[in-house]
């Protein structure tokens, strides 16, 4: 274990979780309503229908698929009863599919903003640094996953997952991160990478999930007409004939 092994596993994901805490904080006290997509939909509405979807759906399951993977250790899923190769074949089956349904609409949606003039216009300088790296994340997390092909292949959940929740406790794995192959390392050190350039970019828009949504209580419509029957009684049941009507001119007086 060398000096550079240290700074990258040890010390690098500290520091990344620092930026991207402070970073947020600081894009929120001083650009709050720029947590934002910047919506380009009037320029562009039909490619943007379909890379849309087919890119955060797909990095939603993407998401997933990392969380279990890295926070579930193997021993839960051996005391679950969950055969070791059937793990590894769903892991390999959705979050291939997901992440090239995510590559497939980021590809859609940077087409469509090279493409239209509008929305070519409305990218911005940390757009185009954000969008190589994450190009360069997703490439290179489906290649960690096409390497989990051959039955020999690494098992990243005796090295990458325990090397990743090491980090919770303050004690990182040095060593675990250290052994794993290539592919595993370039995806994590670009993973933190994004995460530091995450404040700064449109990406901070996922930070303004309508959580609150859930919880958001029930939005009373009233009718505009009054049915027939209610007006009538309404007026029987008043306490006496109107003297006047504001601004009329009859009554108490005229308004102005």
């Amino acid at each position: 274990m060398n000096h550079l092994h240290i700074a990258l596993w040890g010390v690098l994901p500290y520091l990344v979780l620092a930026v991207l805490i402070m970073g947020t904080a600081w894009r929120y006290r001083y650009d709050r309503f720029g947590f934002t997509t910047r919506s380009s939909q009037l320029h562009e509405h039909r490619l943007l229908s379909i890379g849309g979807p087919l890119f955060h759906y797909g990095l939603l399951f993407v998401v997933a698929g990392h969380v279990i993977g890295l926070l579930v250790p193997e021993t839960l899923t051996e005391s679950l009863h969950v055969h070791e190769w059937l793990y590894h074949a769903n892991a390999l089956l959705v979050g291939g599919t997901a992440g090239l349904a995510t590559l497939a609409g980021l590809a859609i949606l940077l087409y469509r903003r090279a493409r239209v003039p509008a929305v070519r216009a409305g990218t911005s300088r940390s757009d185009r640094v954000v969008y190589p790296v994450l190009v360069c994340v997703i490439l290179a997390g489906l290649t960690a996953t096409a390497t989990t092909l051959r039955p020999d292949s690494y098992d990243y959940r005796l090295g990458v997952s325990v090397w990743f929740r090491s980090l919770f406790a303050l004690d990182p794995d040095v060593t675990a991160m250290a052994g794993a192959p290539l592919a595993y390392q370039v995806h994590a050190v670009l993973g933190m990478t994004l995460f530091a350039l995450w404040p700064f970019s449109r990406l901070v828009h996922a930070f303004t999930a309508p959580v609150a949504y859930l919880a958001r209580p029930y939005v009373v419509y009233r009718s505009r007409g009054v049915p027939a029957t209610r007006r009538a009684a309404a007026v029987s049941g008043s306490s006496g004939p109107r003297t006047g009507r504001v601004g009329g001119r009859g009554g108490t007086g005229r308004g102005r």
